[in-house]
């Protein structure tokens, strides 16, 4: 009996969370990123946006995107900056390219 109710103690202890968003509102934390940069919108001339791509994850886990505008192809690559303690990851861009 005791061993029962030690084994349920254990199993309803609370245990740290790892919790992620979901892919899609994970995107759009990192599209807000992307966006919400005054550089970004300067590079691009303030033109409107026509797509939001990502390209890839580079080996250092930096994540690589494409804005495309009716004069502009700009690669960005976004860095995560983990929480310290509970929280979610934010991101912030690590280089910003020149329009192609």
């Amino acid at each position: 009996m005791k061993a029962l109710l030690c084994a349920t103690l254990i199993a309803l202890a609370p245990l740290p969370s790892a919790a992620a968003l979901s892919g899609f509102y994970d995107s759009a934390e990192k599209i807000a990123a992307i966006l919400a940069t005054p550089e970004v919108a300067d590079t691009l001339r303030h033109a409107p946006v026509q797509a939001v791509e990502q390209v890839g994850t580079r080996k250092d886990g930096a994540e690589e995107w494409r804005l495309r505008s009716r004069d502009c192809d700009l690669k960005v690559t976004l860095v995560a900056t983990p929480p310290k303690g509970p929280g979610k990851t934010t991101w912030r861009i690590k280089s910003l390219g020149s329009c192609r």
